[in-house]
């Protein structure tokens, strides 16, 4: 059972009440729904209603995040999805989805139900079927993985965790910066099931590829991504359009996991905002 919070619900009132198409932001690992408020206010300029809902249990603020680090602990992919699935059934209006790497899956995974009028994964983590393991996605991995108990426990970044991870391509002021600005601790569990994914024929992980309502799809991959390197959302790609629907995959030259969030977030957003305007 999932509970939409009194502050996602006014979001998805003023979108109602606004008339204009629902664009719904899924953050990912180590962030919080604060990360896409550039995002929000640009696609609100393009007469686009934002709406950003957090994981279940999401702090308000870094600040919170970073003091009570026990909220994130044993948070699922299925949890999770649910979660957003629950918030976009409370929209009039069929939305797009914008998700960015663990949110970049749940994208597909809401897609993958039919909610989304199009969508955009950028640097989504993998999925059954994906089957590239690139050592520097094995890397980032290990931060939760190399202990079992993660599993079960919230799991924060190192500053040097956070620069190998997502801050890669950019100077060492901007990834410190970006460090403490938006980095929190994460649920290890999804983790662990993305791991697992490709052993488990159960697994939560999943993403139904082929049903006809998934509607236009656009994965977008940093060149120099450590987290998603190339090979893992090109991988995603060739399973998605197996699909009927449009499929179309954007590489982003000199740009690593924190595409969404650095210096260089406008590109990103713009090549996602042009793709929805394409079809909604």
């Amino acid at each position: 059972m999932t509970t939409v919070t009194k502050q996602e619900r006014a979001q998805v009132d003023k979108a109602n009440a606004s008339g204009r198409t629902p664009v719904v932001f899924v953050h990912g690992l180590w962030l919080l729904p604060s990360s896409w408020d550039r995002w929000a206010r640009l696609f609100e300029g393009a007469g686009f209603a934002a709406v950003s809902p957090g994981w279940p249990d999401d702090p308000d603020t870094v600040e919170e995040a970073k003091t009570h680090p026990e909220v994130f602990a044993k948070k699922s992919v299925g949890q999770v999805a649910d979660h957003y699935d629950a918030v976009i059934q409370g929209l009039k209006k069929k939305t797009a989805v914008v998700g960015h790497s663990f949110g970049g899956l749940m994208t597909e995974i809401l897609a993958g139900r039919g909610l989304a009028a199009a969508s955009v994964a950028i640097s989504p983590a993998p999925f059954r079927g994906v089957l590239p393991l690139p050592i520097s996605a094995l890397r980032t991995a290990s931060v939760a993985l190399r202990n079992p108990t993660n599993r079960h426990r919230a799991v924060p970044l190192t500053y040097d965790q956070f620069r190998y991870g997502f801050a890669n391509a950019l100077t060492d002021d901007e990834a410190k910066q970006l460090y403490e600005k938006f980095a929190v601790p994460a649920p290890g569990k999804p983790l662990f099931q993305a791991a697992a994914a490709n052993l488990n024929p159960w697994t939560e992980a999943k993403v139904d590829t082929r049903n006809p309502e998934r509607g236009p799809m656009l994965i977008i991959a940093g060149e120099l991504d450590h987290t998603v390197p190339w090979a893992i959302s090109n991988a995603s790609y060739k399973r998605e359009r197996r699909n009927d629907g449009v499929t179309e995959i954007v590489k982003i030259p000199n740009r690593g996991h924190a595409l969404t969030i650095d210096g260089g977030w406008r590109e990103v957003a713009d090549t996602a905002l042009g793709f929805i305007k394409r079809f909604v």
